[in-house]
């Protein structure tokens, strides 16, 4: 891997931002932190494009009590079998569940999954963690 230099123009106090917070992080250095920057900045992109593969994890919390919640849980996973590879199950107390579900495929297909499962009834909270599969970062 070829590295190249290159300079950045910041308001003082910005960086001095930037600097307490990678300190803060524990980077060694501000060219590490960049690099994390622009990669997470990559990402970002390949999500909004809507076209690019993608991975990610969805996490729900829910109360299985709640309707039919498991039954469309189930259902609703079976329904993208290609995209959904791995879903863990964890009972927090008597009435609450967490499920993480690790999905891969198509930005707009996964966004689709995780707007399906987050809004099922029964689900207090879910969240969508966006990442990469890694093909395009360096």
């Amino acid at each position: 891997m070829r590295i190249v230099r290159f300079g950045v123009s910041i308001p003082h106090d910005l960086l001095t931002k930037f600097d307490a917070i990678i300190e803060e992080k524990g980077y060694t250095n501000r060219s590490e932190a960049i690099r994390d920057l622009i990669r997470d900045f990559i990402v970002r992109h390949e999500w909004e494009k809507g076209d690019e593969e993608v991975a990610g994890t969805i996490t729900i919390v829910y109360n299985h009590d709640e309707a039919d919640v498991v039954k469309e849980l189930l259902d609703l996973q079976h329904d993208y079998v290609c995209e959904i590879i791995s879903s863990l199950h964890v009972h927090m107390d008597e009435h609450n569940c967490l499920e993480v579900v690790v999905v891969k495929g198509k930005a707009r297909r996964v966004k689709e999954i995780a707007d399906r499962l987050i809004s099922l009834k029964g689900v207090k909270h879910g969240k969508l963690v966006m990442t990469t599969t890694g093909k395009q970062i360096v």
